[in-house]
């Protein structure tokens, strides 16, 4: 059986093939009756629109590229924040029959500038996802918008230099996790740090000063410690913490790998979760559940800050209102087994 063409679709469905090109890219000004006929003249004769000749049409291919840290380069047992971050984006694209291209790239690496100019050449995205940590790069932004491409920096950690953004709200809920915490009963809650080129991170950090504040804890210095967002930093940090003479009763973690490793440090220094310590991490990935106990964590909207980013780049692409300022998605505390009340 011959493959169906656009005009086959037209013929069905009774409409104008410049209708159909509209309903397939997803465009407005279709009525929902008109727009429902294309439809399901489309499933009735399994039409697959050409990706090429589409791209033929226009300067930039219909792609949005999302690029961020290679997670390889990390002693990370998981990286599921980028797959929350996938899929949001891929939703997007699925939505306006886009493709989504992934490009983990080694920000350490000295050609990862060229690298990127080189895959914008050759693939003509109709715009670039740029996550964190590259997103608070300025020489990768600058890469990226001196080839003219549109783009959309997640969580860049700070003003996004002109470019659109779409951010969540760190400090703000690190510091309701702190004061979660102090509800508790905890009065020596201690920190571990992300790593110092993660600005995102570092509102973390903020917030948990602001936590103790608001609760009327003092901040002790010793109380701190400086992970690099790995499993194995949050073993290291945790044991340097619980081998002090006055041991915090919670520790508060960056990120969940590191949370991840506290609890394992905690397990093989006989110390209780959460009976003796409670412990806290950020990013819901999917080892906060499967831990033991599970985690306490503050659910970070990775893929609805990227479903967002990429959906902005294709109303872009479709000459859209522009992209500007700071979006931002709102975070959530999540409670489970490995936080309780501070031992009397």
């Amino acid at each position: 059986m011959a493959k169906a063409t656009i005009n086959d679709v037209a013929a069905l469905a009774e409409v104008s093939i410049k209708t159909v090109s509209r309903v397939v890219n997803g465009e407005p000004n279709v009525s929902g009756a008109t727009r429902d006929r294309v439809e399901r003249a489309i499933a009735k004769l399994n039409y697959r629109p050409n990706p090429s000749a589409r791209n033929l049409a226009s300067d930039r291919a219909r792609l949005i590229g999302l690029i961020y840290d290679d997670p390889s380069a990390w002693k990370i047992p998981s990286a599921g924040y980028v797959i929350r971050m996938q899929d949001g984006a891929l939703r997007a694209c699925k939505a306006s029959n886009y493709e989504l291209l992934i490009h983990p790239c080694n920000y350490r690496g000295r050609t990862v500038c060229d690298e990127l100019r080189t895959l914008i050449e050759q693939f003509r995205p109709g715009g670039i996802v740029i996550a964190a940590p590259l997103s608070n790069m300025p020489r990768i932004v600058d890469a990226v918008a001196e080839t003219g491409t549109p783009l959309v920096q997640l969580s860049p950690g700070g003003k996004p230099g002109g470019h659109y953004s779409v951010s969540t709200n760190d400090r703000e809920v690190a510091a309701e996790m702190t004061r979660y915490l102090a509800s508790l009963g905890h009065e020596r809650i201690a920190f571990i740090k992300g790593h110092r080129k993660h600005r995102a991170v570092a509102g973390r950090w903020e917030g948990y000063l602001e936590g103790l504040s608001t609760a009327g804890l003092p901040f002790a210095e010793n109380l701190v410690a400086q992970g690099d967002n790995s499993f194995g930093a949050g073993e290291a940090c945790g044991e340097m913490l619980l081998r002090l003479r006055q041991r915090p009763t919670a520790i508060f973690a960056a990120n969940d790998d590191m949370a991840a490793g506290v609890i394992r440090m905690a397990d093989r220094l006989g110390i209780r979760i959460p009976d003796e310590l409670s412990v806290a991490g950020c990013d819901d990935i999917a080892l906060a559940q499967q831990v033991y106990p599970a985690l306490t964590t503050i659910r970070l909207p990775f893929a609805e800050m990227a479903e967002r980013a990429a959906t902005a780049l294709i109303s872009r692409s479709r000459r859209e209102p522009g992209l500007a300022g700071d979006e931002t998605i709102a975070a959530s505390l999540i409670v489970r087994d490995s936080t309780g009340p501070v031992r009397a």
